[in-house]
């Protein structure tokens, strides 16, 4: 009897300490897990990705890679440059607004000349333009690719968004796109009226008298509209010969066009602006048949 019940005792603490160990290793094993994924979704949550070289190469420019397609994407005003980094002047959504840089677009550019795996670029196009250095110099890094390409207008390629389109082997848009809006202004709202109104005097203290020609706070003089007319017309002769030229179109012809009004898609083929109405699936099409 008393056998038994040390026997019992014994097989009591045994199973006992058996059970702890086990409540003691699912508890730790429960632990480790919740650990591990409180740190991956911390990371998630952070922003930190784990990006191939090329991806990680292109991470916040304008443009991407799909398969053997390079994209770049055009889209809100052309700037030369931003003034922050993407990751300082950022919205709440994240990016830098409606604009793309035509400093990025180049080395976006840069980079798919430079890969050997890319055998094409589309160029998605969705802009009304902006500065005009900035629209040249992607259009003349668009021209110099050693490789097919293919513009895609969305819903605009107008003044400068034109120019960059224009530079591409092939464009496509849709018969609801406005292309052209070959022109250059440099008008402006003149305050000289309302300031005079509100008292306010403009003190002009300047060397050269073309100084401040163009001072939203001043009337602007006879003289002055003259030199920024004469530089309008010039930069507007030069925007159509551009054109001209990436078209294949006869100096006439794209002077007709050049009046700085827009025409919606099939117009825009009838007169040369584009070559299809289509659309990015039928820009990858076009691609593939030329390799």
């Amino acid at each position: 009897m008393i056998k038994e019940k040390m026997w019992g005792i014994l097989r009591d603490k045994v199973f006992n300490k058996v059970g702890i160990d086990r409540i003691m290793l699912v508890g730790k094993i429960f632990l480790i897990v919740f650990v591990i994924l409180s740190a991956v979704g911390l990371w998630i949550e952070g922003g930190v990705y784990l990006l191939s070289p090329e991806e990680d190469e292109l991470a916040g420019m304008p443009c991407y890679v799909s398969g053997e397609t390079g994209i770049i994407e055009i889209r809100g005003e052309i700037v030369s440059y931003f003034l922050y980094s993407s990751e300082s002047d950022t919205d709440e959504a994240g990016d830098v607004g409606d604009a793309v840089s035509s400093e990025e677009v180049v080395s976006c550019i840069d980079y798919m000349e430079s890969n050997n795996d890319i055998k094409g670029v589309i160029v998605e196009v969705d802009s009304y333009g902006g500065s005009p250095y900035g629209s040249e110099e992607i259009m003349k890094a668009i021209s110099g690719l050693d490789k097919p390409t293919v513009a895609v207008v969305r819903e605009s390629a107008l003044s400068g968004g034109y120019l960059v389109a224009s530079a591409a082997d092939k464009i496509f848009a849709s018969e609801f796109s406005e292309i052209g809006g070959i022109g250059v202004t440099m008008s402006y709202l003149d305050y000289s009226q309302k300031n005079k109104a509100d008292g306010i005097i403009y003190q002009q203290v300047s060397s050269g008298k073309f100084k401040d020609a163009g001072d939203p706070n001043k009337p602007l003089s006879d003289e002055e509209w003259e030199l920024l007319m004469r530089d309008t017309e010039l930069m507007h002769a030069m925007f159509t010969a551009n054109v001209a030229v990436n078209r294949g179109l006869d100096v006439k012809k794209a002077l007709e066009v050049a009046d700085g009004s827009s025409m919606l898609g099939n117009m825009a083929k009838e007169n040369g602006l584009i070559d299809e109405i289509g659309d990015i699936n039928s820009a990858f099409s076009w691609l593939s048949e030329q390799q």
